[in-house]
């Protein structure tokens, strides 16, 4: 069967575009409803309790210390007097809940699809979300459980949006669908922070209260949206065009709407790719983490910014990776498309590329004073813009080596991923007892070797191409991207001379 051409098939406007601005929608919300608590919890609480933001920050995953300027800003009293193993227990009572649903949430989306995985997971979120402020008022430990369902809840969203970019996205247009979909935490981060500290001082039900009440109704919109413009393959689609389905079926080189009856689980385990992606998973979230929750504290302690006068710089990063998530994704794209380099150099590259780069820039960081606390800014901001390639590498890297798993893969290295979250922050708390400039040079060392050992891993072990043990046994036939046809004139199509059928038996 030839492959239509892209000049046929819509772009911009297709299904899978609008699956990933859809799911960009996803995650913008899966991280409101993850942090907006974090925000949240400032205006809650007493402030003559003494509200310490930089011990709640180790027990969360988020940049929490931009919330510190909400604290002066706050005009309501907080109705709560939390002592503080209280506040830091309600914190990371998500990530509890977050880390039990990642390998069978990606195992239910393979099997059975991640439409109705997500999307009833995400709804259930949004109710208890908008249940929050009740139950806060009703008694601690029921906020301690809405806190962990939620994060039980949600831990089935990047494996879910995995296994359906296994049945949605060509190869020759991941890196830039994906880097768009999984752009939305880190725009999540900046909306949260910015409206809910807003909502904070001037919402309504005593500000805080309606942090809750504005995310919940949002991801409920959200969760009607998905139902009705969503499908979990192209096949099952009602709206998608004849030409963009065989574009995506002949690309993929399989049958989306195969729904996987069997797990190879000890072929998946003992895959060096599997390996890749986990090592570099885990990895990069111990440099996120840190990045995240413990740098802030030393611009504020060693380089002595005012965040409360320079709000916006706090912003800068995320905003830098945003954009090298998304431009380095068409530069890659169009890079394997015009064939001058595999899927798996590609991979190997931009990783590691990302990993040393952002390595090099924290510790540039570590050797900056006050004096040059606005270049420190610049290579922080460097630092997130290398951070935001690995879209391009071992994030979405799951799918080209087992599209069919890619869920259920994606599950198993966020597990482990998961727990850089609850260690990364203590170990930058012990290794800086006296918050000096020595002291924070060796968190910032701990997170380059870590990084460099990432890159040196990924690039041995990752891989490109489809694996024996993911591969779909009844398919007559399997695509191998990026291999030209022998003979160009078996398909006049010129854009289909990239791809090579391998007829099997």
């Amino acid at each position: 069967m030839a492959i239509d051409s892209k000049n046929d098939v819509p772009c911009c406007l297709s299904q899978r575009w609008i699956l990933s601005y859809i799911s960009c929608w996803a995650f913008v919300m899966v991280y409101a409803i993850r942090i907006n608590f974090s925000v949240a919890i400032v205006c809650m609480v007493d402030p003559t309790s003494n509200f310490n933001s930089t011990f709640d920050t180790s027990f969360n995953g988020n940049y929490t210390n931009s919330t510190e300027s909400n604290v002066l800003i706050n005009k309501n009293q907080g109705e709560f007097d939390w002592p503080k193993s209280v506040r830091s227990s309600l914190l990371a009572m998500y990530y509890y809940g977050y880390i039990l649903l990642q390998i069978p949430g990606g195992w239910v989306a393979t099997r059975f699809g991640g439409k109705r995985v997500l999307g009833l997971m995400t709804f259930i979120t949004s109710i208890l979300t908008l249940l929050t402020p009740v139950c806060a008022r009703l008694h601690v430990n029921a906020l301690y459980a809405i806190r962990f369902m939620i994060g039980f809840c949600a831990g089935v969203s990047f494996p879910a949006m995995h296994s359906m970019w296994g049945r949605w996205a060509p190869p020759l247009e991941r890196s830039k669908l994906m880097g768009l979909s999984y752009s939305g935490p880190t725009i999540g981060v900046i909306l949260t922070y910015a409206v809910s500290g807003l909502l904070c001082v001037y919402g309504f039900d005593n500000g805080w209260g309606s942090i809750f009440y504005v995310t919940g109704i949002v991801g409920i919109l959200w969760s009607i949206t998905w139902y009705f413009m969503i499908h979990d393959t192209p096949q099952e689609h009602t709206r998608i065009t004849p030409a963009e389905r065989r574009y995506i079926e002949n690309s993929i080189g399989s049958r989306p709407q195969l729904k996987v009856l069997k797990t190879p689980w000890v072929k998946m385990f003992t895959s060096s790719a599997l390996w890749a992606c986990l090592v570099s998973h885990v990895c990069n979230n111990w440099t996120n983490y840190t990045l995240q929750t413990s740098l802030p504290l030393f611009m504020r302690e060693v380089l002595e910014f005012d965040i409360k006068q320079n709000g916006f710089l706090s912003a800068v990063p995320y905003l830098c990776n945003i954009i090298s998530a998304n431009t380095s994704g068409h530069i890659i794209d169009y890079i394997r498309s015009k064939g001058y380099c595999s899927t798996g150099v590609a991979r190997r590259s931009v990783q590691t590329i990302s990993f040393v780069g952002q390595s090099a820039c924290l510790v540039a960081v570590g050797f900056m004073g006050k004096e040059q606390r606005h270049i420190a800014v610049v290579f922080l901001s460097l630092s997130m813009a290398f951070t935001g390639l690995n879209k391009g590498g071992y994030v979405i890297n799951h799918v080209d080596f087992a599209p069919r798993f890619a869920g259920t893969l994606f599950g198993i290295t966020n597990t482990f991923a998961t727990v850089p979250g609850m260690v990364a922050p203590i170990v930058a708390g012990v290794l800086t007892p006296n918050r000096t400039v020595e002291e924070w040079r060796v968190v910032f060392y701990v997170c380059a070797g870590i990084g460099i050992f990432g890159a040196i891993f990924f690039a041995v072990f990752g891989k490109g191409e489809v694996q024996d043990w993911a591969r779909d046994p009844e398919l007559e036939h399997e695509i191998d991207v990026m291999q030209p046809l022998k003979n160009p004139d078996d398909n006049t199509d010129e854009e289909s001379n990239i791809y090579r059928k391998k007829f099997k038996n």
